[in-house]
Parts: structure tokens; C-alpha cells; sequence
């Protein structure tokens, strides 16, 4: 009795430890994917001042930024979307805006991604020639980051 009693206390104690490292992966991935949504708003940010001339144009800097849009925009970063990562997983309220969806409509999410990685390379291939160029490409990245936090990012509360 008192070694079946330990047995089953050793393995609560392995599954609760397993869970937590679950739950760490997963608030990793989640950072994982904020500080990529921040590379994305830093850059895009930088080619939307220059558009709206609230910092000078600059063809090096406009070319750089673009090509981190682009780079980021088509890394494989599957890993930083585990399924079960989303706003309504246990213990992650808080922590995400992801909806569930996201992983019940793959197909959707890789043609948003899809586009994104379109726009980007436009711009990138663009945006050292000239103001006009990035003001004429920065609304497909813009609807292309739309398409996809419409559809699968909760709004703020």
C-alpha cells in the first residue's frame, strides 16, 4: 500500500513538473512571436514615418528596413506557434490574442501569410527607389498584416 501510494505521488509529481515545462514552451513561443510582431511594427513603423514625412527619406535606411520586413516575414517560424497557444489555453489568459482558430484553418492562415511575404518583397525589392515607391507599397503591407489579426488576433480589452 504505502509503495503504490508513492508510486502514484512520484507520478504526480513527474506529470505536474511536465505540465509546467509545457506551460514554460508555451509562454516562450508566445514572447517568441511578440518580439517578432514587434520586429515586424518597428520596421513597418519606420517606412510609414518616411512615408508621412515625419523622418526624412532615406533610400539605405527605407532598403533596410524593407529587407527586415522581408526577412522576418519569411522566416519558418512554425515553432513559434505551438497549437494550444492561443488565448483561451489553460493559463495563458493575458498572455496572447491569438485566436484558436489560427490552428483549425491552417490553409488561411499560410495565404495570409503568404500575402504578407508578397507585399514584403515588393517593398523590398522598392523601397530604395524613392519616397513614392514605399508610399505605393506600404498599404499591401499594411492590408496584409490587416488580413491576418482581422481574422485571428482578439482585439485589446
Amino acid at each position: 500500500m504505502k509503495r503504490t501510494l508513492l508510486s502514484a505521488l512520484a507520478g504526480l509529481l513527474v506529470a505536474g513538473a511536465a505540465a509546467n515545462a509545457l506551460a514554460d514552451d508555451m509562454e516562450k513561443a508566445i514572447e517568441a512571436r511578440q518580439g517578432l510582431m514587434e520586429l515586424y511594427a518597428f520596421n513597418i513603423g519606420r517606412l510609414a514615418a518616411m512615408a508621412k514625412g515625419e523622418m526624412p527619406y532615406d533610400a539605405g535606411q527605407a532598403s533596410a528596413a524593407a529587407g527586415n520586413l522581408l526577412a522576418a516575414a519569411t522566416m519558418k517560424n512554425g515553432a513559434l506557434w505551438p497549437k494550444g497557444s492561443d488565448l483561451g489555453a489553460p493559463g495563458l489568459a493575458g498572455k496572447t490574442r491569438a485566436k484558436p482558430e489560427i490552428w483549425s484553418t491552417y490553409p488561411k492562415v499560410a495565404e495570409r501569410g503568404k500575402a504578407l511575404a508578397e507585399a514584403a518583397a515588393v517593398m523590398a525589392a522598392e523601397a530604395g527607389n524613392g519616397l513614392d515607391a514605399v508610399r505605393a507599397n506600404l498599404g499591401n503591407v499594411g492590408k496584409a498584416c490587416k488580413g491576418c489579426h482581422d481574422d485571428f488576433r482578439a482585439p485589446k480589452k
